[in-house]
């Protein structure tokens, strides 16, 4: 059971502005996802639907729906930031 992964047009442009480095570990990280939806290590936020995964100081906000198969990814950021007006 493989999930189709969307990015929000935010998430992409977060991304865009990150090193190199740390884009592909991302990308590498949301690929991922596709195939496991709840890794080991992710979280669901308080008050809300949506969850998260850590890549080094960053980390990806993400809803799942599992009746449609689909990941949206919704927030990519610095941990000190990322959780700012979600």
């Amino acid at each position: 059971m493989s999930y189709t992964i969307e990015w929000s047009n935010k998430a992409k442009k977060s991304l865009r502005k990150l090193p190199p480095n740390i884009q592909n570990r991302i990308k590498e990280a949301v690929d991922n996802l596709a195939n496991e939806s709840k890794p080991l290590g992710c979280k669901k936020l308080v008050g809300n639907t949506s969850y998260r995964i850590r890549v080094g100081n960053y980390r990806i906000i993400y809803d799942i729906e599992d009746d449609v198969l689909i990941i949206t990814i919704i927030k990519i950021g610095h941990r000190k930031d990322v959780y700012d007006n979600h």
